[in-house]
C-alpha cells in the first residue's frame, strides 16, 4: 500500500490491526462470534479441570527459606544437614514473661506442663528447657526462652503441631504469666489468610469501573473475565505447591498482579469494543476491530510481564525465581481470557453492554478531541523542553532516597504488635538483648583432632570480637567430623551493625583459626546478606535481559528505533522513583504509622528486581495501547503533532481508569500484615501512579512531539530482518509520510 500524504485518508485496516486472515485477532473473533457458548464451556471446563487438580494435588507452600547455590551461607547449611542433621529442621521459640520470677513454683509448674506437651508433638526432636540449660533465664528472672527442635523444616511440620501450641499458649497465659510464640515454624502458623486484601482492591475496582464505563453492565465484564482467570491461576499455584517451594506470599503476589492485569487488559478491549459499535455495522466486525486494536495491547503487555518476570531466573535465586512463578501464571491467563474468552463474551452481550447506566454518570463511547486529553498535549507540544525537563527533575528528586538503599530482611520486629511472632520478638530483646533474634551460626568441616582443638578453642576468641554478646561452646558432632558455634550479636538481625559483623567474621576467621581450619558464617542475617550481594552481582544480567526483551518486543512491533529507547528510558525512571518513594517509607519511616507499618528496616533484598520485572511488564501495557493510537492517527493524518494530541485525547481517560484500578489493587495489599507484602504493594502502586501520569501524561507527549517524524524512523535493512509478528505494521507497509527509512 503506498505511503498516506498528510490528511490523506488511510483505510483502517492498516491501522494497528491484525492483517485480514490472523488467527489470534481475526479468524478467532469470528469464530468465537459465530460459537459463543463453545468458547465460553472451553473456559469453564479449563477451570473445573483446575480445581479438580487443585482438589487432589495441591500442596503446601513453604517458609520462604532461601537457597543460594555457591555461597558462603549455603556451604553453612549443606555442611549442618550433612553433619548435624538433628539441626537441620526449624525451631521455634516459647517465650515467657513472668512478673512474679520465672522461678515462682507456680510459673515453674505451668512452664514445664507446656514443655512436656510440645515434646510429645510429632516432628520434635527435643525441647530446651530454661531449667536445664543455662542461659535461658534472663538477668531479672523474669523472661524464659526455650526452644522445640523440629525435624523437618517449617513447610512440613504437621499443622497440628502448629495448632496445639497456640491453643495451649492460650490456655497457659494469665495475669501471672504471658506465653508467646517465635522462630519461623510459629510465624508459619499464623500467615494471614489470602482474601481481605483482594476484596478491598476488588470493590475499589468495581467503583472505578463504574465511573469510568458508567454502566453496570460494562463495569461487571472486567472483574468477570479477571475473576474467570485468578481462580485457574490460584489453583494451577496451588498444584504447584507440590512440586517446588514457593514463597509463603506468592498466593498474595499472584492476586495482586493478577487482578490488576486482568481487569486492565479486559478493560482496553471492552473500551474498543464499545467505540467500534458506533461506527460498524454489526456487533461481529465490532469484537473483530476491538480484538485486532486493544488485542494488541493485551498480548506484548501479557508477554512482557511474564517475560520480565521469567527474567528473574537469571538472578541465580531459587526461591525468587519460583515465587515470579505465580504473578506469571496469573498474567498469562488473564492475557488469553481477554484474547480467546472475552471476544465470545462481548458477542454475547452486543449493544447491551451499554445498558443499567449509572445514575449521573454519562461517559461517551468516543472520547472527544476537545477534550482534557487533546488540551493537555497540545499544552505539552508548545513547549515540550519545559514540560520534559521539569518532570523529569520531579521523577530524579523521587528517586534520590534510593541511593541511601540497604538491602537485607526485615524480621518479626517488624510485625504488627497484633501477632504472637513480634511479640516474642519484642521480650527476647528486652531480656537478652535484640541480638537473641538473629543468631550467627560458625560451622566447619573438621579433618582431624588438631583441627577438632583449634575449634574447641574458637568460642574463647570469639567472645572478644566487636558486638558480640553471647558465644555457645563449640559443639562437636559424635563422629567429630564437623563443629558448630552459635554467636549472639549485640545488635538485632535488621541493623546495620549485624551486617558489618558478619563481613568481619568472614574476614578474620582465617587468622583466628590460623588458617588451618574452614570455617563458615551463616545463619539467618547471613543469607539475606548474601542474597544482597548475589542481587548486586546479577543485576546488569537481570536488567539487559528485561530492557533488552522489551525493546525488541517493542521494535518489531512499531518498527521503529526511538520508541523502544524512549519507554526504556521512562521506565527506568519511573522505577527508580517508586523505589525512591520505598525507601522513605520502609527505611526512613516517612508516613510509615499511616499504612500501619511499625518500625523502619532494609529493603528486603529481592524486592526491587521483582517490582522492576513486573513494573517494566505494566508499563508495556499503557505504551503499546497509546503509541498504537498515535500510530493509528499518523497514518490518517500525517502530522506527528495532531497525531499525538488524539492518541492522548483517545486513550488519557481509559489508561487513567486503567491505572487507577491498578493502583487502588496494589494499596488494598498495604492492608497485610506481611511486610514484604506492604513493599510490594505499595511500590508498585507509586509506580503505575508515576507511570499513568507523568510519563503517559506528560513525557511521553513532550519527547514525541521533539522527536517528530522520527518516532517512525527505521533503517531498511532492520525492517527487512526483523520477524513480521503476523500483524498490520510497518513490515508490511511503505515507509510512514514524513519518516525517512535509512539503509
Amino acid at each position: 500500500m503506498a505511503a498516506a500524504s498528510p490528511g490523506q485518508q488511510v483505510p483502517w485496516e492498516t491501522v494497528g490491526e491484525a492483517e485480514s486472515g490472523s488467527f489470534l485477532f481475526d479468524r478467532w473473533p469470528r469464530f468465537a462470534c459465530r460459537r459463543p457458548w463453545v468458547v465460553i464451556a472451553g473456559a469453564v471446563t479449563f477451570v473445573l479441570v483446575c480445581g479438580v487438580l487443585w482438589g487432589t494435588m495441591r500442596g503446601e507452600f513453604g517458609t520462604g527459606s532461601f537457597t543460594l547455590p555457591g555461597t558462603e551461607s549455603q556451604a553453612l547449611s549443606d555442611l549442618l544437614t550433612e553433619r548435624f542433621p538433628s539441626a537441620a529442621g526449624d525451631t521455634t521459640e516459647i517465650v515467657f514473661h513472668a512478673p512474679a520470677g520465672i522461678t515462682n513454683p507456680e510459673v515453674r509448674e505451668a512452664i514445664e506442663a507446656l514443655l512436656e506437651q510440645a515434646a510429645e508433638l510429632p516432628q520434635v526432636l527435643e525441647v530446651a528447657s530454661p531449667y536445664e540449660e543455662p542461659g535461658r533465664i534472663s538477668p531479672d528472672g523474669a523472661i524464659a526462652r526455650a526452644t522445640a527442635q523440629y525435624e523437618v523444616g517449617a513447610n512440613e511440620v504437621n499443622d497440628h503441631s502448629i495448632e496445639a501450641l497456640f491453643d495451649w499458649r492460650d490456655e497457659v497465659s494469665t495475669g501471672d504469666l504471658q506465653v508467646e510464640l517465635g522462630g519461623i515454624v510459629a510465624t508459619a502458623g499464623e500467615r494471614e489468610p489470602p482474601g481481605s486484601s483482594e476484596l478491598v482492591g476488588l470493590a475499589a475496582a468495581v467503583v472505578i469501573l463504574l465511573i469510568a464505563f458508567g454502566s453496570v453492565t460494562a463495569a461487571g465484564l472486567p472483574i468477570f473475565t479477571a475473576l474467570l482467570a485468578l481462580i485457574p491461576a490460584f489453583f494451577l499455584i496451588g498444584v504447584g505447591a507440590s512440586f517446588v517451594n514457593f514463597a509463603p506470599f506468592t498466593p498474595q503476589f499472584a492476586a495482586m498482579i493478577g487482578i490488576g492485569v486482568g481487569i486492565d487488559y479486559a478493560l482496553l478491549v471492552v473500551t474498543r469494543f464499545r467505540e467500534a459499535l458506533t461506527t460498524e455495522e454489526t456487533v461481529t466486525e465490532a469484537v473483530v476491530k476491538a480484538a485486532g486494536t486493544a488485542g494488541h495491547s493485551v498480548l506484548f503487555a501479557g508477554c512482557s510481564v511474564v517475560i520480565a518476570l521469567m527474567g528473574l531466573w537469571a538472578m541465580g535465586i531459587p526461591l525468587l525465581s519460583l515465587t515470579a512463578m505465580g504473578p506469571a501464571i496469573a498474567v498469562g491467563l488473564a492475557a488469553l481470557v481477554a484474547l480467546f474468552v472475552l471476544p465470545a463474551i462481548l458477542s454475547l452481550v452486543g449493544h447491551r453492554v451499554n445498558r443499567l447506566r449509572v445514575p449521573g454518570i454519562r461517559v461517551a463511547a468516543v472520547q472527544s478531541q476537545s477534550g482534557m486529553g487533546y488540551w493537555l498535549a497540545r499544552t505539552i507540544q508548545r513547549a515540550p523542553w519545559l514540560w520534559l525537563v521539569v518532570a523529569t527533575a520531579a521523577l530524579l528528586v523521587l528517586a534520590y532516597p534510593a541511593l541511601d538503599v540497604r538491602l537485607g530482611s526485615s524480621d518479626a520486629g517488624s510485625n504488627p504488635t497484633s501477632l504472637s511472632s513480634r511479640r516474642s520478638y519484642d521480650l527476647l530483646a528486652e531480656g537478652f538483648g535484640a541480638g537473641y533474634n538473629g543468631p550467627i551460626v560458625i560451622a566447619a568441616a573438621l579433618e582431624s583432632e588438631e583441627e577438632a582443638a583449634i575449634f574447641d578453642a574458637l568460642p574463647a576468641l570469639l567472645a572478644a570480637e566487636p558486638n558480640v554478646v553471647g558465644v555457645s561452646p563449640a559443639l562437636i558432632n559424635p563422629d567429630r567430623t564437623a563443629g558448630r558455634i552459635v554467636l549472639i550479636p549485640g545488635s538485632s538481625p535488621q541493623d546495620e551493625e549485624t551486617g558489618e559483623l558478619v563481613h568481619h567474621l568472614r574476614d578474620s576467621l582465617p587468622e583466628l583459626t590460623g588458617r588451618r581450619v574452614d570455617a563458615l558464617v551463616g545463619g539467618p542475617t547471613a543469607i539475606f546478606i548474601d542474597i544482597g550481594e548475589r542481587v548486586q552481582d546479577r543485576v546488569p544480567v537481570f536488567l539487559g535481559a528485561v530492557i533488552g526483551a522489551s525493546f525488541l518486543l517493542l521494535m518489531v512491533v512499531f518498527r521503529s528505533l526511538l520508541v523502544p529507547v524512549k519507554a526504556a528510558l521512562m521506565n527506568v525512571l519511573a522505577a527508580g522513583a517508586a523505589f525512591g518513594v520505598l525507601v522513605a517509607i520502609f527505611q526512613w519511616g516517612w508516613g510509615g504509622s499511616l499504612i500501619g507499618l511499625e518500625g523502619t528496616g532494609p529493603i528486603e533484598s529481592f524486592l526491587p528486581m521483582m517490582m522492576f520485572a513486573v513494573l517494566f511488564g505494566l508499563s508495556m501495557d499503557y505504551e503499546v495501547f497509546l503509541v498504537s493510537r498515535v500510530r493509528e492517527e499518523y497514518l490518517e493524518t500525517g502530522d506527528n503533532a495532531e497525531a499525538v494530541a488524539r492518541g492522548l485525547a483517545a486513550t488519557s481517560r481509559v489508561i487513567s481508569a486503567a491505572a487507577a484500578i491498578m493502583v487502588a489493587v496494589f494499596l488494598s495489599f498495604s492492608l497485610s500484615d506481611q511486610r514484604v507484602v506492604k513493599e510490594f504493594g505499595i511500590g508498585l502502586a507509586v509506580a503505575i501512579f508515576l507511570d499513568a501520569t507523568v510519563i503517559r501524561l506528560i513525557l511521553v507527549p513532550a519527547a514525541m512531539q521533539m522527536m517528530s517524524d522520527a518516532n517512525w524512523w527505521m533503517p531498511s535493512w532492520l525492517n527487512r530482518v526483523l520477524p513480521s509478528l503476523g500483524l498490520a505494521d510497518a513490515s508490511t507497509r511503505e515507509p510512514l509520510p514524513g519518516a525517512a527509512v535509512g539503509e
